[in-house]
């Protein structure tokens, strides 16, 4: 049988339930597979590390690497390879070394078209208003626009940052408008859209509060949220309560866990399978770091 090691790298990501859903699928589909955290913030390590943090999941024979905030940018320089969405949307998630070479992909866009259609299927596309042009939100924003969206406004404080993404998404999107929007344009912008996208860290855990007012939409509109700990999202919370239609940011985590699961060892998860065991450790409030100290505990697994 085949062995898998795959690591997370990120900030903060004790709480993640990546790697718990590929765990759990993972046994189901008979495959030896583990997944590792590595911390940024446990190892005081930062971008600059990347380059021996990549050696070292080579040197320990990891088979791939998840990779989020705030790295998805950075680690594109130490890449090898590029698929092609991953080139087009600017931002990485999965990082798989084959033979010496480290292929940077991207499924974020995918679990977020996913849970466009699974939550909110049918609903108009065509003027979208987003908030963050990061790594999450340019995956965001290539899923919009796969989807239909014919104008894209984006929101997003830093104006080289947001410059940068658009040009990237008028050359793939070629028919759609990308349209910068200062903050303080928010308020009229919100008034005239299908719906509106949070792609910020806002709302997260340890990121308290709302990227945009989900009041100032029209009575019509929808909301997305990319975040997806907790669930239940401030905005997601307002946007219910003001009564317009929500996609939360579970079965974008789910979408790309399972695309992710999928490249890196061939096999086919089950979407299903696999958003029930998110929602069970979600309501269990269960989380990888707990697994960790589970497993240090108990002598491994």
């Amino acid at each position: 049988m085949s062995r898998f090691v795959v690591g997370l790298i990120g900030s903060g990501i004790g709480g993640s339930l990546t790697p718990l859903m590929h765990e759990a699928e993972a046994r189901r589909l008979g495959l030896d597979y583990e997944y590792r955290l590595i911390d940024l913030d446990a190892l005081d390590a930062g971008a600059d590390d990347l380059h021996a943090i990549l050696q070292r999941a080579e040197a320990d024979g990891l088979a791939a690497v998840n990779v989020t905030h705030p790295v998805k940018q950075a680690v594109i320089p130490l890449l090898t390879d590029l698929t092609a969405d991953a080139s087009q949307i600017g931002a990485v998630n999965l990082v798989r070394f084959e033979g010496g070479r480290r292929v940077g992909d991207n499924t974020d866009w995918l679990g977020f078209r996913l849970g466009m259609e699974r939550q909110l299927a049918g609903a108009a596309t065509t003027a979208v208003a987003q908030f963050g042009a990061g790594g999450a939100g340019a995956a965001v924003a290539y899923a919009l626009l796969g989807l239909g969206a014919e104008r894209l406004a984006l929101v997003e404080p830093d104006r080289s940052r947001a410059e940068l993404l658009a040009a990237r998404l008028g050359s793939a999107f070629p028919r759609a408008r990308v349209e910068l929007v200062e903050p303080s344009e928010t308020r009229a912008v919100l008034a005239k859209v299908d719906g509106a996208v949070n792609a910020t860290p806002l709302g997260m855990h340890g990121h308290p509060g709302m990227s945009f007012d989900p009041r100032q939409l029209r009575a019509d509109a929808w909301v997305a949220d990319a975040v997806y700990f907790p669930l239940e999202t401030e905005l997601i919370g307002a946007a219910r309560a003001a009564g317009l239609p929500v996609a939360d940011g579970g079965w974008m985590a789910v979408g790309q866990a399972v695309a992710s699961l999928k490249k890196i060892t061939g096999a086919e998860p089950s979407l299903d399978r696999v958003r029930e065991d998110f929602i069970r450790f979600q309501r269990a409030g269960l989380t990888a770091a707990a697994r960790d100290a589970a497993r240090v505990g108990g002598g491994g697994h």
